[in-house]
């Protein structure tokens, strides 16, 4: 797993290029948001059950029809897995959080989630709504004391990232 100071060194490095204004400019930026990190990471976790229920309710208040007879969250079982996997994106834009990095989530999240949200016949439209609506909640949650407009990555990258590909 890689964090913003190692995609950074990593991109100089392979240029051959010693650390510039613009190099150290991101890590300045990196530090200077650490505390505001943890605290919305800290956020996340006190709160990730509320999240979660929260994001799902406005989901299925959205679209309805997934609860229903044949949809895909329709049986105790399914509507468990939706909730699991919500809290499974969460988790993981948590980690993309400390490390200042969407990379976990193409390594430990989008690999493979492509093809098993396909086998599986999982409407991706509605993942993708649930996942705006838990930033939305978390959004909420940290308030506007401070600028956190940082969280919003990781879970537009997991949107955009699963929006680009037809399930």
């Amino acid at each position: 797993m890689r964090d913003a100071i190692t995609t950074l060194i990593k991109t100089y490095d392979l240029t051959g290029r010693y650390l510039d204004r613009d190099a150290m400019d991101a890590l300045r930026a990196f530090y200077d948001s650490g505390l505001r990190r943890i605290k919305a990471v800290q956020v996340i976790n006190l709160n990730s059950v509320d999240i979660v229920k929260t994001a799902a309710a406005a989901l299925f208040a959205e679209v309805p029809e997934l609860i229903r007879p044949g949809g895909n969250a329709y049986t105790t079982r399914r509507y468990a897995t939706c909730l699991r996997d919500m809290d499974y994106f969460l988790r993981y834009a948590s980690y993309a959080l400390v490390a200042g990095d969407n990379s976990i989530l193409d390594e430990r999240v989008l690999a493979g989630l492509r093809e098993t949200y396909n086998s599986l016949g999982v409407p991706i439209a509605p993942t993708v709504i649930g996942i705006q609506n838990m930033k939305r909640r978390t959004l909420e949650l940290l308030g506007t004391d401070e600028d956190y407009s940082f969280v919003a990555e990781p879970f537009d990258y997991l949107s955009a990232q699963l929006s680009e590909t037809d399930i």
